[in-house]
């Protein structure tokens, strides 16, 4: 009789025990109905390395491993000795090609004045040559006439010495004056001679003063040549201001450094990574199954849970979802058209992003595990701004 009491009690028990599993399954179903979760979920962020732009030797070092740092803080110092000296260097030849610029501009307008003055006088000096050229053969046709009449007056006065009628005196007299006239006419023939040669010599000057616009002209070209010279000095200076600026590297955001890799003293290249800074900007990427995306939409919420910090929960939202599964944009992408093709499940990145900050002391760093669970029963942002 005992063994047939306890039959009816397993029964009993085993029928419990059913219906307890089958109302806790029908439980859990009713609750994660409208739930996707994956355990293939990490967290993110962005990573910036910092790297120098010149070659050099390092200082100083402001920072250690993790340090936690603010956007503007001085982290490396790099010698500045060798880029101080060229922003001296190209400094001073930009004040020399200043002053050849200004010397360069007056010589402009001295030459457009002294060219405008020229012109006039050269004119004036063929005017002058010309009068002159005018009145020396005034003073030639004049002393040509008094030279005919002594040379004429001279046979005369022989024939009345040969008669006795004038004395031996007159007559060297009058041979006197002849020699005297005809050496006269001939300064004069001379004095003409110089005065065309003094026309040709002012013209020759004015025919060079009216070559002021080519020679304006040539110094305007000199003077745009120093100003070419003065920009191209400039550059240099600002080149050199900005090598010297880069010899102090600052943290571009707020963050913690880590993978520190430099000392002072070492020498550092350009664009050698000396350690990476991780903003403060975190988010989640989960990779889910191809099937898990067909309600899932962004803007929907997320609970997160931390691998690091069980019964922890935070707050997110699905920001987007990327358009390629994580093996089409690996380095080496499958290649189905070959060889035999067996369907495998892909999974899909999402990006989801939190909602709240966590909690102080809440460490969450770049690869940690976390547990995403999306309610997919939640109108995304674009089905809640098409209502």
């Amino acid at each position: 009789r005992r063994g047939g009491l306890r039959r009816p009690r397993r029964r009993v028990i085993l029928i419990a025990v059913v219906l307890a599993l089958a109302t806790a399954g029908a439980v859990y179903w009713f609750i994660h109905r409208n739930t996707e979760t994956t355990d293939d979920a990490f967290i993110d962020g962005d990573t910036v390395p910092l790297s120098p732009r010149i070659v050099g030797t390092v200082a100083r070092i402001h920072f250690d491993d993790n340090q936690m740092v603010k956007k503007g803080d001085l982290l490396v110092e790099i010698d500045p000795a060798d880029y101080q000296a060229e922003l001296d260097a190209a400094q001073a030849a930009l004040s020399e090609a200043e002053a050849r610029q200004r010397m360069a501009e007056a010589d402009v307008e001295l030459t457009r004045a002294s060219t405008t003055a020229g012109i006039a006088q050269a004119e004036s000096g063929v005017v002058a040559a010309q009068a002159a050229l005018a009145e020396a053969q005034a003073s030639a046709a004049a002393d040509r006439a008094e030279a005919d009449r002594a040379k004429a007056d001279l046979p005369r006065y022989e024939a009345a010495a040969r008669q006795g009628a004038s004395s031996r005196q007159q007559l060297d007299q009058a041979a006197a004056t002849a020699r005297t006239g005809e050496a006269k006419w001939k300064a004069a023939e001379q004095s003409v001679a110089a005065a065309q040669a003094k026309i040709a010599e002012a013209e020759a000057l004015l025919a060079q003063a009216k070559t002021a616009p080519a020679q304006i002209a040539v110094k305007e070209a000199e003077a745009r040549a120093a100003a070419a010279n003065v920009s191209a000095a400039r550059a240099r200076v600002d080149q050199a201001e900005l090598n010297l600026s880069y010899t102090r590297i600052v943290a571009a955001d707020d963050g913690h450094i880590t993978k520190r890799s430099v000392n002072a003293g070492d020498v550092v290249q350009r664009n050698e990574t000396l350690g990476l800074l991780v903003p403060d900007n975190r988010w989640v990427t989960a990779n889910f199954k191809e099937t898990q995306l067909t309600h899932m939409r962004p803007g929907q919420p997320v609970s997160i849970s931390i691998d690091a910090y069980p019964g922890e929960t935070l707050s997110g939202r699905i920001d987007s979802i990327q358009r390629g599964t994580g093996a089409r944009f690996s380095l080496l992408p499958p290649e189905n058209a070959t060889g035999n093709y067996v369907k495998i499940v892909q999974r899909v990145p999402v990006k989801i992003v939190f909602t709240e900050p966590p909690e102080p002391g809440m460490v969450l760093g770049l690869g940690m595990s976390v547990v995403p669970s999306v309610d997919v029963s939640a109108a995304g942002a674009s089905e809640s701004a098409g209502r």
